[in-house]
């Protein structure tokens, strides 16, 4: 490279289509032109189009002529320190290997680390690598320590904001109700709606070849092996994690993605508004894990919401009222859909990214604290441990079938969840035990559990972006009540308690529970 290039580059941004609202920029360390390439941490988008931060690794090596280098990485924390088993990391893993088909014939260098052991940090090979590039860019994910670059590192590192529709960190507060989130919404997405991520980065761009990395490199954090790539149970049994949680039958990556998204525009998405609390005909999108694990964009989604409605900007309400219904101009499922991607989705992003304490019982309003607290000695008619929640063992069938299908399936009808966190707060000694029961279920079993909107499900059970409710009621004081009885009134559950109920006639063995710290995939 020419030096008045490379003095140039090492000073100024890369032409960019990424909103600068969507970067962080750690130290404001300037680029090194004596870098081999650029790296790009891939820990949370974990796709090759319509990702932000992707588009912004790829500006960086174009701008300065240098290979670009994709680490992608799964963490292991070692057996009882997380949620890590075979469920997750398989489906996490077979993401990775549709990464690796779509970049093996790119300049891009691919490269998939899985830790195999716990100590094995993929930290340390950050730090390695990063001594080598020109520029680091990776996630921002407000959960965990994805996009984590605090390392002192003599290189310009960014973060990159991918998650939803608006930047996550435009907001400077946490909201508490969603109304007054959609009222925010309303007002600043506008500005961005139209600045999507590139759905093909590496079209018409030309990059360098990567050379092949040190062999100091690849022994000390060698890639993961194809056996790993295509999650096969041996490779996994060697793995300290929790061999007792299983693959479920929905595969992960973005090609299944892909195939998720095209099926509920053509057969649910009409259906949606009317339907979209159905048990017996049920029309949720599935894509939820799809994108908690990255494979999927909300930016992709909402491009497809979009033209199935034959919709532009120019349909959209002059003013911002909070309102779920009319802002968008679209149709009645369309905008019922929306409210839940980027409503819903988005505001437990700002809460994770606001408070620290997002998983903690304190964070909780004051109000729902205060009537759980006043009602915290009530009498319970039932009380249960976490290994009975866990094995489904309580005396409501409504219950355990919700609860068998998320052991089996890795995930709870919508509305079916609501009622699961409501009853296990009603039936443990304290809401501080009901909270610690719901997170380790969750996280444990649903596929996109440790998500930012996971937690708001979770929370919403003890009065998170709710009101208080009356008549005020035992152990619930306040906060909204709700029973297996009016729930089976209001839906037909035949169908889901045949589906879903036990195996034998006889009691469920509780399944072993490991002790648990909070953390994320």
């Amino acid at each position: 490279m020419p030096a008045s290039q490379s003095n140039r580059s090492q000073n100024a941004l890369p032409r960019s289509s990424v909103p600068t609202e969507r970067i962080r920029v750690f130290d404001d360390m300037p680029v090194d032109p004596r870098g081999v390439f650029v790296l790009y941490w891939m820990t949370a988008a974990r796709r090759t189009s319509w990702n932000f931060a992707f588009d912004r690794a790829v500006d960086w090596a174009r701008e300065l002529g240098k290979p670009l280098l994709v680490v992608e990485v799964l963490r292991c924390y070692g057996l009882g320190h997380n949620w890590d088993s075979t469920r997750h990391h398989t489906f996490v893993l077979q993401g990775m290997a549709d990464n690796a088909r779509h970049l093996a014939n790119t300049p891009v260098r691919y490269y998939p680390f899985v830790e195999t052991r716990p100590g094995q940090s993929s930290f340390d090979l950050m730090a390695k690598l990063a001594a080598r590039a020109c520029a680091v860019v990776t996630d921002d994910y407000p959960i965990g320590q994805h996009g984590c670059i605090s390392e002192s590192l003599p290189v310009r590192r960014e973060a990159v904001d991918g998650n939803g529709l608006l930047p996550m960190r435009l907001a400077d507060k946490a909201f508490t109700t969603a109304h007054a989130f959609r009222r925010f919404l309303q007002r600043r997405l506008p500005d961005f709606l139209l600045q999507a991520p590139r759905a093909n980065p590496l079209a018409r761009v030309k990059l360098p070849p990567m050379k092949s990395l040190s062999r100091e490199i690849t022994q000390r954090w060698p890639p993961a092996t194809a056996a790993l790539l295509r999650a096969e149970p041996s490779a996994l049994a060697a793995l300290p994690i929790d061999q007792d949680v299983l693959p479920v039958a929905t595969r992960g990556g973005s090609k299944a993605a892909g195939v998720v998204l095209k099926r509920f525009l053509r057969e649910r998405l009409a259906r949606y508004a009317e339907q979209r609390n159905a048990v017996d005909d049920e029309v949720a999108s599935g894509l939820s894990p799809y994108l908690h694990h990255g494979h999927i964009s909300a930016h992709e989604i909402f491009q497809a919401i979009a033209r199935c409605d034959d919709w532009s900007p120019d349909r959209l309400a002059d003013k911002a009222t909070g309102r779920r219904e009319g802002w968008w101009g679209m149709s009645a499922a369309a905008e019922a859909f929306l409210d839940e991607l980027v409503t819903w989705r988005e505001v437990g992003f700002n809460m994770c990214a606001e408070r620290n304490d997002y998983y903690l019982y304190e964070s909780l309003p004051d109000w729902a604290q205060k009537t759980l607290a006043k009602h915290a000695r009530d009498r319970r008619e039932y009380v249960y441990s976490l290994d009975e929640f866990d094995a489904a063992a309580t005396h409501d069938p409504l219950w355990n079938a919700a609860q068998r299908q998320l052991v089996t399936e890795g995930r709870i009808h919508n509305y079916l969840r609501m009622l699961w966190g409501k009853k296990i707060l009603e039936w443990t000694a304290t809401p501080q035990e009901a909270l610690e029961v719901m997170i380790e279920l969750n996280n444990r079993y649903a596929i996109d559990g440790c998500d930012p909107n996971s937690y708001s499900g979770v929370f919403w059970g003890l009065g998170r972006y709710d009101r208080a409710w009356g008549p005020e009621r035992p152990v619930f004081g306040t906060v909204r009540y709700m029973s297996s009885e009016n729930t089976a009134r209001k839906l037909r559950v035949a169908g889901y308690l045949k589906r879903y109920g036990p195996t034998d006639a006889g009691d469920v063995s509780p399944r072993r529970i490991l002790p648990r710290r909070h953390g994320r995939h």
